[in-house]
């Protein structure tokens, strides 16, 4: 998981994360997890992977099981990046 931290730190910032919230695993639980994570914040995080990584998201590449876990939406971003 070479983009991990980068994708954490996204999601961390982008919702606004602090303290412990930090301390996120690839194992976490995104959907259903974090309270703040709603689907405002499925736009605004994709928004900011794709300034961030130079990638494009089609509407129809997303589904739940991405963002399931931090893990799960890290291997997104890596499959994106053709990793």
């Amino acid at each position: 998981m070479q983009y991990f931290d980068d994708v954490k730190n996204i999601l961390c910032d982008t919702l606004g994360l602090t303290g412990t919230a930090r301390s996120l695993t690839q194992d976490s639980a995104i959907m259903g997890g974090i309270p703040e994570f709603d689907s405002m914040a499925v736009v605004t995080v994709l928004t900011a992977l794709e300034e961030h990584f130079g990638i494009t998201v089609d509407d129809d590449e997303i589904s739940a099981s991405t963002f399931e876990t931090l893990g799960t939406l890290v291997q997104f971003v890596e499959r994106k990046l053709g990793e």
